[in-house]
């Protein structure tokens, strides 16, 4: 079983895909992808973005959220907005947990935020100058204090 997943949600933005997969790598995680995407996964565009490490990102990749579900069937999942109150570092991180985060334009479509909001949390932000923060730096923040909370396992 890895360690845990990071999920993107119908994400727009090549770059920070590009990133989190670096992170991933980084941390022997799973990345896995929900489309529709807002760009091209194939090799071409992925050496144009840079992306040589792309090769050993551990990557699945599924149709929609609905298949996801019922092909991974996760068992604890947790959800990232910035439309809720529940700051992350009170969610209890499981080995296995998938780590979800909706489009950087976007956020999670409506149908998820409404099934699991009690399972949504938010990374906090004290300036009224910020609507919010990069996808991929929250993805890895989030990752590491999963990671913190699993005392760091490899």
């Amino acid at each position: 079983m890895a360690k845990f997943s990071i999920v993107l949600v119908h994400p727009d933005i090549p770059g920070n895909t590009g990133s989190i997969g670096r992170t991933c790598v980084a941390l022997n995680i799973r990345l896995i992808l929900i489309k529709p995407l807002g760009f091209s996964l194939d090799e071409k565009s992925l050496r144009r973005a840079g992306l040589d490490y792309w090769k050993y990102v551990n990557l699945k990749v599924f149709e929609n959220f609905d298949q996801y579900i019922q092909e991974e069937n996760p068992q604890d999942l947790f959800f990232f907005s910035k439309t809720v109150d529940q700051n992350y570092f009170q969610a209890n991180y499981t080995k296995g947990c998938h780590l979800i985060f909706g489009s950087e334009t976007k956020g999670l479509p409506k149908p998820i935020m409404e099934k699991y909001q009690s399972q949504t949390y938010s990374l906090p932000m004290y300036s009224e100058h910020i609507r919010s923060l990069n996808l991929s730096n929250a993805a890895t923040a989030v990752a590491y204090e999963a990671l913190r909370q699993l005392n760091f396992s490899s």
